[in-house]
């Protein structure tokens, strides 16, 4: 039998707390299964974005950075839209207008429980792949 590969996540949200919260949770949930990367300037997190990252998970609004314009940058750089997910305080109706379908694999309210489970499923299903 051969270990399972470890999963790249990179996270980047200009909360510190936010950060630490999702990198946590991820490596106790998915103990070796993930090498998680964090980010709170999106400036820094620019230069490590690749199409080898497994789920690319950003914030809509950063200082200095539209969410927007990240993923755009991300998508350029050759990473699919199938590997990034939006997240924000904003309605998950606002977020659907920002983002088109087929622009990420989701676009997640941070604060709603029905939103939180959606993107439990996401990364359950990422993380299996």
């Amino acid at each position: 039998m051969t270990a399972a590969l470890s999963k790249r996540i990179v996270i980047v949200d200009d909360s510190p707390a936010y950060c630490d919260l999702w990198s946590n949770f991820m490596k106790e949930r998915y103990s070796v299964q993930a090498s998680v990367e964090t980010y709170s300037h999106p400036y820094d997190a620019l230069p490590k974005i690749d199409d080898s990252i497994d789920l690319l998970i950003v914030d809509l609004e950063m200082p200095g950075m539209d969410g927007k314009k990240f993923v755009d940058y991300a998508r350029q750089k050759g990473l699919p839209a199938r590997r990034i997910v939006v997240t924000s305080s904003h309605s998950a109706d606002e977020l659907h207008q920002r983002f088109r379908i087929g622009e990420t694999i989701a676009v997640i309210n941070k604060t709603e429980p029905k939103q939180q489970e959606a993107f439990l499923m996401i990364l359950d299903s990422v993380m299996k792949k």
